[in-house]
């Protein structure tokens, strides 16, 4: 076979593998054994080897998956990937879309008096007072990815991410066989798409089966089973997870005779259905809320059926030019919204209530049950919201409740079963005094220009109110109230400013100095405003299940902060000492003391003299630690990390050696390794490691762009090591 000859055979095999390909993946109807299949494969790959010219990394033959990734690249979309609202009635879909058509300023017709008849299809302005042809679809339950193709081959993928800037996912989603890495002719110079990355309800049972056998833990669901699929570093991995892809939407296309066929919703799925793409065969048209809610009710009955979960059904306006005229409202398209089918239902029995205290001093109550599974996942926790929730629901401890959970949503208590109680339930009552510091709690009515704080249960409505800003963005009333109004919420807050739970930038130094790096900063601020954390010792009080269900969060995510956390409960005596934010105690103070005392206990028993008896310890500093160990809240805060698995290691004696004696500053990059090796290998032969710069600094070790230390060293005289220096006094 000549080259010609071999060209013409690569072609017509590549046709081939790609026409069975589709018909096992898209059509489920493989036309050809495995045999046949994997016959095909090899005459192919024996051509390749001997012509490699005709190599092609988006053929058919190359959904091979490559080398590991270190890590995934940050990506900024073109257009925002921003979220769909939802509504969870026929009055919220009604009044969504009585707002739009406001906007536009258009009446929408009074049905009542003119007739449910079917509105006209969107197609002009003119038409806007018949309202609008939606184009319906099923929402999947996955995880929204972007693809972009060039010249009709597959360039790149990525992750919805926060909407702006998502994850380069590309080598994984060359391993969904449902991603044509070539589009079909003819196709546009550049096209953008954008769907639905799934794991069908088969592959997930099967995938679940699995882990069980292996001793692994099952996925909830399928949503988590695909985002945790999507986002290993190991394309091999993601290639053997079998997902899915369902396309429903271009955000760019280029070229005006392609911007010409996409000017409704509907032909956006029709060409994407012709460039290869699997689309939702379930969707359809609707003139009419009337037939929006037919289309829904029909999905309804299949839903189970479906060889995947959906949470939902997507109304878009077909209208491109009238979708993009409505615009955005927040983070959410007007001109799409989000039907969801009702949330699944359990009973359980709350074993307690607990307090939290977010950071802007708000006492949050949670309600803590038995484990028990909804949707897919098992919960033990549910916030309570506030005192309001509370009564409304009239929910006591050991109460048999019934909580809800709609796929991958926050669970919440909905009801008490009252007849079930049994004489031994308790009534709840909000604390008096905050439970992280003990200082005073003030009740306060938000949300209708009035607000109330009182040490009673009850409270009067004053004819004159005093207004105040409460810095929530909120009109408060410092007056006491009798009876609150009905669209008002009573809160409970703790009224001391230096409440540490009020402290943010003591959790975000406690987390760093145990070294959980999961827990960045806006996550931390996330669990405090969710009322799933008061204090830093709440952190390790978390569970899987507690973070899961967070928006943006996943199984894998929540597996990964809280398999950190579990690793960080034994923590070094310095580490704790660090951590705890003891005026004037940094990381080479910790150190002294651990070294010095051995253990947390006697620290805590030390007296003065003891403290001032320990080398560079000064009088404020021994002051500093003694007076804090006598707080009764600093030592109540130690015995909650205790309780809550923390294990304090015994600390260990200065390391004798060459470095005895001697203090170092490291500042700037060292190429030859990372600054907590350096920080290591100084510790271990006895040396010390400061933060800052002062007469007593024996060296300076300066790296690739040091910072203002090397200056202040050059002012006070002390010796500047390079890397080179440093690694030669390390080695001799």
């Amino acid at each position: 076979m000549d080259k010609s000859e071999a060209e013409k055979r690569i072609k017509k095999l590549r046709e081939e593998i790609e026409r069975e390909r589709r018909k096992y993946h898209l059509a489920k109807d493989p036309a050809v054994t495995d045999a046949v299949y994997d016959s095909l494969n090899r005459e192919l790959q024996a051509l390749l080897r001997q012509y490699p010219e005709f190599a092609d990394p988006n053929a058919p033959e190359n959904r091979v998956a490559g080398k590991p990734l270190p890590k995934f690249v940050k990506v900024r979309h073109a257009s925002p990937m921003l979220s769909i609202g939802n509504v969870f009635s026929e009055e919220e879909f009604r009044a969504w879309e009585k707002r739009n058509l406001k906007f536009l300023g258009v009446e929408a017709k009074d049905e009542e008096k003119e007739g449910k008849e079917a509105r006209l299809p969107l197609g002009s302005r003119a038409s806007f007072g018949s309202g609008f042809e939606y184009f319906c679809e099923v929402k999947f339950d996955g995880l929204a990815v972007t693809l972009v193709y060039e010249n009709g081959e597959f360039k790149k993928g990525a992750t919805r991410g926060d909407g702006y800037i998502g994850e380069d996912i590309t080598e994984n989603l060359r391993m969904i066989y449902t991603i044509p890495l070539r589009l079909k002719t003819p196709f546009p110079s550049y096209i953008e798409v954008r769907g639905e990355a799934i794991m069908k309800k088969n592959v997930l049972a099967e995938l679940n089966r699995k882990n069980e056998k292996e001793g692994k833990p099952r996925f909830a669901n399928s949503r988590n089973a695909a985002a945790g699929s999507l986002r290993q570093l190991d394309p091999e991995l993601t290639r053997r997870r079998h997902l899915d892809f369902f396309a429903y939407e271009i955000s760019s296309i280029e070229g005006k005779e392609w911007q010409k066929l996409i000017a409704k919703h509907a032909s956006k799925h029709e060409l994407l259905d012709k460039l290869g793409f699997s689309v939702d065969k379930h969707s359809g048209l609707a003139s009419s809320a009337d037939q929006v809610f037919e289309f829904i009710e029909k999905i309804s009955k299949v839903r189970e059926s479906l060889p995947f979960n959906i949470d939902g059904a997507v109304m878009n306006v077909n209208d491109t030019a009238v979708f993009n005229e409505l615009g955005v409202a927040g983070k959410d398209p007007r001109g799409i919204i989000a039907f969801k089918y009702p949330a699944e239902r359990a009973t359980t029995v709350v074993k307690e209530i607990r307090v939290n205290v977010g950071r802007t001093g708000a006492l949050t109550p949670l309600a803590v049950f038995r484990p028990t599974l909804v949707a897919g996942s098992t919960v033990s926790k549910a916030t309570l919201h506030n005192a309001n929730q509370i009564e409304k629901l009239d929910i006591r401890i050991g109460d048999t409740v019934v909580i809800e959970k709609a796929g991958d949503v926050i669970p919440k208590v909905v009801e008490s079963l009252k007849k079930m109680r049994s004489g031994q339930e308790k009534k709840f009552k909000m604390p008096e005094k905050c439970p992280v510091c003990g200082g005073k709690v003030e009740r306060r009515q938000i949300g209708s220009a009035k607000s109330a704080r009182s040490k009673g249960p009850r409270f009067s409505s004053p004819a004159i109110r005093k207004k105040t800003s409460s810095g929530l963005g909120q009109t408060i009333s410092r007056e006491p109230l009798r009876a609150p109004d009905q669209d008002a919420s009573v809160s409970f807050y703790c009224v001391n400013p230096k409440c540490p739970a009020k402290n943010e930038r003591y959790l975000e130094h406690f987390v760093s100095a145990f070294e959980i790096y999961e827990l960045g900063p806006k996550i931390l601020r996330r669990f405090k405003d969710e009322g799933l954390i008061s204090d830093a010792a709440d952190i390790f009080t978390l569970e899987k299940e507690d973070i899961a269900g967070l928006e943006r969060f996943g199984e894998k995510s929540a597996e990964n902060i809280i398999k950190e956390i579990d690793m960080k409960k034994k923590v070094p005596l310095w580490r704790l000492l660090w951590a705890l934010g003891i005026l004037h105690v940094g990381e080479e103070t910790a150190r002294d003391l651990a070294g010095h005392f051995g253990s947390l206990e006697n620290i805590i028993k030390a007296n003065i003299e003891d403290l001032n008896a320990l080398e560079n310890v000064g009088g404020a500093v021994s002051d500093s630690i003694y007076d804090f160990f006598r707080d009764k809240d600093n030592l109540r805060f130690i015995k909650k990390l205790e309780h809550n698995g923390v294990r304090v290691e015994k600390g260990e004696k200065q390391a004798k050696g060459k470095f005895s004696g001697m203090t170092f500053v490291l500042t700037g990059t060292l190429s030859g390794m990372q600054r907590e090796e350096a920080k290591g290998k100084i510790l271990a032969l006895g040396g010390k490691v400061s933060e800052s710069v002062s007469k007593k600094t024996s060296y300076v070790v300066a790296g690739e762009d040091p910072g203002s230390k090397l200056e202040k060293a050059g002012k006070l005289g002390v010796k500047v090591l390079d890397e080179n220096e440093f690694m030669k006094i390390l080695q001799g």
